[in-house]
């Protein structure tokens, strides 16, 4: 079990997850999207990669499930955008800032054996977003208040790595000269509890089961050089 909760107000957070014994098992925001929904709460679960999909995660409570869809089409949790990286930050502005979310997840996984290339889209943890009347993406200021938390289930053992995103709680978020500057007076921390239940026979009881990976047991068409009609052709 995992518990992310601001210590401050309001605060983005940028969420990669990982198969603890197998990091090529990865979290797959847009097949999670398609299963799911855009933004994701209570009981909505975390998908893996091909071949593996099968859920990494559950969301077993969202306190700020009550946001639903605001007057402006926005929704919490965001699966359509992804974290911030300082290759647009430079194509876009021209700078060279070292501390985007892509840059804060690629130093923590380090220590683990992973590298640039295992940082993966991510679930904006209490970050607004939606599209507009024209399908643009847009982002607003963070709902969340201090104590507001989102509480997962770890469907196996999983490695979890977080930024606190240098956009902050999205109040002054933008690119360009002092951008920086602007956005680091809305950072705040955010804090993160793991934990296991005291009674694990509970999950069980309640019939819970490992996740299985899928059952496809097919060689993709290599098996079939003629193709599907090969009945027709031979």
């Amino acid at each position: 079990m995992s518990k992310i909760h601001g210590l401050e107000l309001t605060q983005i957070g940028d969420l990669n997850i990982w198969n603890a014994h197998n990091p090529r098992e990865r979290f797959w925001a847009s097949r999670t999207k398609q299963l799911h929904a855009s933004h994701v709460s209570t009981y909505d679960r975390l998908w893996s990669n091909l071949p593996y999909m099968r859920p990494l995660a559950t969301i077993i409570t969202d306190t700020l499930d009550w946001y639903g869809t605001d007057e402006h089409g926005g929704r919490v949790h965001d699966l359509l955008g992804t974290r911030c990286d300082p290759y647009i930050n430079t194509v876009l502005s021209g700078g060279q800032y070292n501390f985007q979310c892509h840059s804060n997840l690629t130093r923590a996984v380090l220590p683990y054996g992973l590298n640039e290339g295992d940082v993966h889209d991510v679930i904006n943890i209490f970050q607004v977003t939606g599209l507009d009347d024209q399908g643009r993406y847009f982002m607003n200021p963070c709902p969340a208040e201090k104590g507001d938390y989102i509480e997962f289930l770890a469907e196996q053992d999983l490695l979890m790595a977080l930024s606190t995103c240098p956009g902050g709680d999205l109040s002054l978020w933008g690119f360009g000269e002092d951008s920086e500057e602007e956005m680091i007076k809305c950072c705040r921390p955010l804090k993160v509890e793991v934990y296991r239940l005291k009674d694990e026979s509970l999950l069980q009881k309640g019939g819970w089961k490992p996740a299985e990976v899928s059952g496809y047991k097919g060689r993709h068409g290599l098996d079939v050089p003629l193709g599907e009609n090969r009945e027709e052709k031979a």
